[in-house]
């Protein structure tokens, strides 16, 4: 027989890279915080492949201690497979994210379960509305929440604040991969999670280490965010997408073929020169525009195949109960 982990009120995930130094002043603090509050809890450290003494760490705060687990990566994977990982380790009603720097703040906790419990949001995300960054951070910062926020349509002013609740039922139905992390509200509301809501929340300056923060993360976000808005618009209805831009250009592709060659035929039947079809630029752009709206049009029906045959997820309640 197969013994079920007992469930928590809260689980803290904490993805770690190179946090040595933090790691045991943050664990304190969250069971300080945690005791105060008389919460069941559960605390998982995921150190990210770090090349320090991350791992040491973790491994002497876990020995004896029940509420403490550490899962560690042979290799840096990023911070979306850390979360992944502890979204799949964890079993509390209510799952807490923070960084490991110690620039979020424990005591922010109690207010993030209280708004999952009693408010009934899905997700709460922090904003750090306050911050403690150089200006080269929360500028582009800004730009790429504002971006965001008017894409996916979702009010939040603090995308990837690493300080966010979520129900339990929210992180079990959703996948996080590449640099998605920074968009989990997002991916939440594609998979039915509507209720968001965000709190302000502490920023505190960075006390160890350094930062991990770089330029090539806008451009890679900026992808994921690309991909993310395609994937939930069109990821069900394919078609909708490519056979729309199939179709245009192949209608535009044709009507100006169409032109050419009725213009060609007045030509000939009045006795007037003209350039041969085949000379004229325009006609190879013509015909290349409906070359590939035939392409973009079968890429699409294609894909519609695809969709419509693969699995569906359904849910019977009652005596007999079937999950496919």
């Amino acid at each position: 027989m197969i013994k079920m982990k007992e469930e928590k009120n809260i689980s803290v995930v904490v993805p770690s890279y190179n946090e040595d130094e933090s790691i045991p002043e943050l664990a304190a603090w969250i069971e300080r915080v945690m005791t105060e509050n008389n919460f069941s809890y559960e605390i998982i450290f995921i150190d990210d492949g770090s090349t320090d003494n991350t791992w040491g760490v973790i491994e002497k705060l876990a020995a004896g201690n029940k509420n403490l687990r550490g899962i560690k990566f042979k290799r840096n994977n990023g911070k979306s497979a850390a979360l992944q990982t502890g979204f799949t380790a964890c079993v509390g009603k209510v799952v807490i994210t923070m960084d490991a720097d110690m620039q979020d703040s424990p005591d922010e906790i109690p207010g993030l379960y209280k708004m999952i419990t009693e408010g009934g949001f899905d997700l709460v995300s922090g904003w750090k509305k306050k911050r403690h960054d150089p200006i080269s951070k929360t500028i582009p910062s800004k730009f790429f929440n504002g971006i965001t926020q008017w894409m996916s349509g979702i009010k939040l002013h603090d995308f990837n604040c690493g300080l966010k609740a979520y129900k339990s039922s929210v992180i079990k139905s959703i996948e996080v991969y590449g640099e998605m992390h920074r968009y989990i509200p997002v991916i939440a509301k594609w998979a039915g999670f509507k209720k968001i809501g965000e709190r302000v929340v502490e920023h505190r300056a960075r006390k160890y280490g350094q930062t991990k923060f770089g330029w090539e993360r806008f451009i890679n976000g900026f992808l994921d965010l690309l991909s993310i808005m395609f994937v939930s618009r069109f990821g069900k209805r394919p078609m909708h997408l490519f056979g729309t831009l199939g179709t245009l250009m192949f209608a535009i592709g044709f009507a100006g073929a169409l032109y050419l060659g009725l213009e060609k035929i007045y030509h000939v039947i009045n006795i007037v020169p003209a350039t041969r079809l085949t000379a004229r630029p325009s006609f190879y752009i013509l015909l290349t525009c409906m070359i590939l709206g035939t392409q973009l049009f079968l890429a699409g029906f294609l894909a519609e195949l695809v969709v419509r045959n693969a699995q569906n997820e359904i849910s019977i309640c009652g005596e007999g109960s079937l999950a496919l």
